[in-house]
């Protein structure tokens, strides 16, 4: 394994799981009790007898990997190191680096937030004709998305509605391009509507949103070489965090900050 001035020793990052999961003090996970005692790296409760390690009762339980091995790969997902990369780094086969770096996409927060004011609409097709659609909107002047994917590759007027109603504001104005799934959308939904034509050279009402769905496409290339259909809305989802929770991927301290919590043990 490489050695790199960003990876902390053992007991540092140690000592910041523990500081992360317990705060100051450790205590049972099962009873809350501050009344354990500690032998050899592992804990016992004086109250409840149960046994726990660090991090027994989180997502990291059957972790195999040592601690820094461990924070190696974090930060390389976090930093955008792409898989193969990452494999050279770390010294891991390509399928472990994939694992990981599932896990920790899987592990991040769930929730979209509601866009207002002026917002633009785009759809995109990935995979031909047996992928999946994708329409997502943009807070103009904002780190702000929303996204929702379809199973079919070809989204309907009544999706865009859908989409719309969930994801959009009232009385917010709304820039499409041409597609005939927005035509007159603001009959069905409190918005105006604005349209870009795109074989007319008119993009400056959707120049963002068009950005956007470049700088996913650049991602998943970049990072992950290629995509099958079945991981394309795990990307997605992981695309969508960098861009609007970026401080998620600060340093891996930020992420386990906000993704690493006690939970009942399996």
């Amino acid at each position: 394994m490489y050695t790199l001035k960003q990876i902390p020793s053992e007991a540092q990052i140690r000592k910041y799981l523990k500081a992360i999961l317990f705060g100051k003090h450790i205590f049972c996970p099962s009873c809350h009790s501050f009344s354990v005692v500690v032998n050899d790296g592992r804990y016992r409760c004086r109250s409840c007898r149960k046994k726990f390690s660090l991090l027994s009762h989180t997502w990291l339980s059957e972790m195999k990997l040592s601690s820094q091995k461990f924070w190696l790969l974090l930060w390389c997902w976090t930093k955008q190191v792409p898989v193969k990369q990452t494999q050279e780094i770390s010294l891991l086969s390509e399928e472990a680096v994939r694992h990981w770096f599932d896990l920790f996409r899987s592990h991040l927060p769930e929730e979209q937030t509601l866009l207002e004011h002026i917002i633009q609409l785009d759809e995109a097709y990935f995979g031909g004709m047996t992928g999946i659609a994708l329409v997502m909107g943009k807070q103009k002047g904002t780190r702000k998305l929303a996204y929702r994917i379809f199973s079919h590759n070809a989204p309907s007027k009544q999706d865009a509605v859908e989409f719309v109603k969930t994801f959009v504001a009232k009385d917010s104005a709304l820039y499409t391009d041409g597609s005939m799934i927005y035509h007159n959308i603001h009959k069905h939904v409190p918005v105006t509507h604005t349209v870009d034509i795109h074989k007319k050279f008119e993009f400056t009402h959707t120049s963002e949103i068009e950005g956007t769905f470049g700088n996913l496409r650049t991602f998943i290339r970049r990072m992950y070489h290629h995509s099958t259909t079945e991981k394309l809305p795990e990307y997605i989802c992981e695309f969508y965090f960098r861009f609007c929770r970026p401080e998620l991927f600060d340093s891996p301290h930020q992420y386990l900050q906000n993704t690493l919590h006690l939970g009942p043990s399996d």
